[in-house]
């Protein structure tokens, strides 16, 4: 097992690519803190995983809820190796000018601020204990932006940056910061990408993927595996595309 004795922090984890990283951390040996907005979620998924999941509730755009989440986590477990940033939203499909900015708030503070107020959280511990792991899931729209999804775009394009600014600053604390970019996936945010989920805009949207399909969260689980076991100990600063060719 490639996570054994290894405990890891997944936000956004009660469905989508974090349930499917939190899901394969565990089979992988790891102890996994199972976090997301929604409680009640939180804790199903958590149950789903196994005994070596457990569930904590946190907003993770609020700095007193990170802070008291982490608290609570390495109350619990008493040390964290691995912190995955995965949770993210989106605004619908549509024209730049036509999204309004309370939404545009939100997209920037769940997708970038959180990155910063769980650095400030779990960056001390980590150096208090010799190095430790952040991987930031990030997007192919922030290497290869769609129209209709600028502000997200945006979004994802500065996860990106971040992270490889990140592994530059914390290397020297033994502390490895990269980032995955898929392309669209099989989650609950595809629909709100496409504008609409139908038929036709799910041909469309696959018609620019060379390998013909969208991700899904095993493919991003497998990926975040790598990044985050010792395989990958000479790996930091790297955003790595798991999107069939998209980028290409």
């Amino acid at each position: 097992m490639r996570l054994k004795g290894r405990t890891a922090l997944v936000t956004g984890a009660a469905q989508g690519f974090g349930f499917g990283i939190a899901e394969t951390f565990v089979r992988e040996g790891a102890r996994v803190a199972v976090v997301d907005i929604d409680g009640a979620k939180a804790s199903a998924a958590a149950k789903a995983i196994g005994r070596k999941a457990f569930a904590v509730t946190c907003d993770v755009a609020r700095a007193k809820s990170v802070d008291r989440a982490v608290e609570k986590i390495l109350g619990r477990v008493g040390r964290l190796d691995i912190v995955v940033n995965n949770a993210g939203t989106t605004h619908r499909n549509q024209p730049m000018t036509e999204v309004a900015e309370a939404e545009f708030d939100r997209i920037f503070a769940v997708n970038v601020k959180a990155i910063y107020l769980m650095a400030r959280a779990i960056v001390p511990h980590f150096r208090a204990h010799g190095g430790g792991v952040i991987l930031n899931i990030g997007s192919t729209a922030g290497l290869r932006p769609r129209p209709g999804l600028t502000w997200y775009n945006g979004s994802k394009a500065a996860v990106n940056l971040i992270s490889q600014s990140m592994a530059v600053e914390l290397a020297p604390d033994r502390i490895r910061v990269n980032a995955i970019a898929p392309v669209a996936g099989e989650t609950p945010l595809l629909a709100a990408f496409m504008g609409e989920d139908t038929p036709e805009r799910r041909k469309a949207f696959t018609a620019t993927i060379p390998w013909g399909r969208f991700s899904t969260p095993q493919d991003i689980a497998n990926a975040a595996l790598f990044l985050c076991s010792e395989e990958a100990e000479m790996v930091t600063g790297s955003v790595l595309p798991v999107d069939g060719g998209r980028c290409v």
